[in-house]
């Protein structure tokens, strides 16, 4: 009798749940919640002379056959390289990038279709050069001197895409970019603080944003053969960063 009576009322206790959960909209529980403090973002750099050039280049032959093209290709990147190693670019900076052999074709109008007329290999690498702690001569004047030495050993079929310069180990910069951003930070939280008529606190919150050097432009150089005593100029590269603080308020 008793569980019968036990029984009875775990009935009527779900069914009476259900028949809310039936008639009532489900409820809806809201996470968002709005943070207290003062939020800023603080912006900073810091200038880093280049002590890395990234040169691009490479050669392109063409030739009737594959095997000719192919040669030509073969026997002048290792003059190419030749003249890397030899102005002290070491073996494990240079890179191949692209490798390439292509049909060369003409539209025959009396055909009135594409005709093979050669092939073209194509053959790119990378090349970092390094200015190191011992010589005494600038980055400048080494890439120059780098850029005429490719360019003689290659001949005409040298092609250079392109020079790009970067900081070997940017953390020294990177921490003086971080103590320009919170100063930024701090700068920007007093004048709101004053500006609301409230006492600023202590950060509460710091995130650093996600940052990236900022490189000056490439140097192009669309013919083969650059001028003897090529002029580069690396000039600076611009560390940045940003942080996100928020700030507790006093009163």
């Amino acid at each position: 009798m008793k569980k019968n009576w036990l029984l009875g009322i775990s009935l009527a206790l779900v069914l009476a749940i259900v028949g809310l959960c039936g008639c009532a909209t489900p409820a809806q529980v809201n996470l968002v919640t709005q943070e207290k403090g003062i939020w800023v973002t603080g912006e900073g750099e810091a200038m880093a002379v280049p002590d890395i050039a990234t040169l691009r280049l490479g050669i392109a032959a063409q030739a009737a056959t594959v095997a000719e093209a192919q040669s030509q290709a073969t026997e002048t990147m290792s003059k190419v390289m030749a003249a890397l190693i030899d102005n002290g670019v070491a073996e494990e900076d240079i890179q191949t990038q692209y490798f390439s052999i292509r049909q060369v074709t003409k539209w025959d109008r009396e055909t009135e279709e594409e005709v093979v007329i050669g092939y073209r290999v194509t053959n790119k690498v990378t090349a970092k050069i390094r200015v190191l702690d011992y010589e005494s001569y600038t980055l400048d004047y080494k890439v120059g001197i780098i850029i005429d030495a490719v360019t003689e050993a290659g001949g005409d079929l040298t092609r250079i895409d392109g020079i790009s310069f970067s900081v070997d180990d940017p953390s020294a910069y990177y921490e003086e970019a971080r103590e320009n951003a919170m100063a930024d930070a701090q700068a920007k939280a007093e004048q709101l603080a004053e500006l609301a008529g409230v006492t600023l606190g202590k950060p509460t919150y710091i995130s650093e944003g996600i940052s990236y050097p900022i490189y000056p432009r490439d140097y192009m150089y669309e013919m083969a053969g650059a001028a003897p005593e090529t002029p580069i100029s690396p000039g600076e590269v611009e560390i940045s960063l940003t942080v996100q603080v928020a700030y507790a308020i006093l009163g």
